[in-house]
């Protein structure tokens, strides 16, 4: 009686899905980021030997991941097809849900924020009898056009945005017993991010500035 034959399965190994920053980039997508550069290094936002140190890393660059990597501190300047893969690296604010503006509220104190903040692309802002101030210096921006509705009383807004930003006040329905100042001297202008102002001012002045310079900055 011969003896019956037996197999043996072998496992086939789990592969995991792959996310967006794993995905290969195309010769077309790396041109579109040097392009990119170039338009940072007129605007002052990086010098010769960064642009040429980044041109190379972007030329190099296999993933979307690398890709992104190249341009994920330059606020406003973003490789679109790649942008998904930074987004984990910032979570977006507390409170902000895709589809509603999102809303930053306070009353008798001050409201500030500066820093690496997460901009959502709509935005209000509600202070009573207390001073606001938006610095978007170093703020991660999302979108290249920003919507932001104020009602401020009784209170000064100060709304510090980069060199190659530009604001659009033109919308400012009122302002009572206060002023509204553009020191950037960029509204209507172009620029990226573009900063679109609503809403009143009551009882306090609205300034828009650069950011300022120098030892005593």
């Amino acid at each position: 009686m011969g003896e019956e034959e037996t197999t043996t399965a072998i496992p086939v190994p789990e592969t995991k899905p792959l996310s967006e920053r794993d995905l290969r980039v195309s010769d077309d997508e790396r041109e579109h980021v040097v392009g990119v550069l170039q338009k940072a290094i007129g605007r002052g936002m990086i010098d010769l030997d960064e642009f040429t140190e980044r041109t190379d890393r972007a030329l190099a660059s296999r993933t979307r991941g690398e890709l992104n990597a190249v341009l994920a501190d330059l606020a406003g300047l973003y490789h679109p097809a790649a942008a998904v893969a930074a987004a984990p690296a910032y979570a977006p604010p507390i409170g902000y849900a895709p589809g509603r503006r999102f809303e930053l509220n306070a009353k008798y104190s001050s409201l500030v924020r500066s820093g690496p903040w997460v901009v959502p692309p709509e935005m209000v802002v509600r202070n009573k009898y207390g001073s606001t101030k938006l610095d978007f210096t170093e703020a991660q921006v999302q979108s290249p056009v920003v919507h932001i509705e104020l009602d401020a009383k009784w209170g000064s807004v100060e709304v510090i945005i980069p060199e190659h930003a530009a604001v659009d006040v033109n919308s400012i329905t009122d302002v009572k017993f206060g002023a509204l100042e553009d020191k950037t001297r960029s509204n209507g202008r172009m620029g990226n991010p573009r900063f679109v102002l609503t809403g009143r001012v009551h009882g306090g002045s609205l300034v828009i500035r650069h950011p300022r310079r120098g030892l005593f900055g």
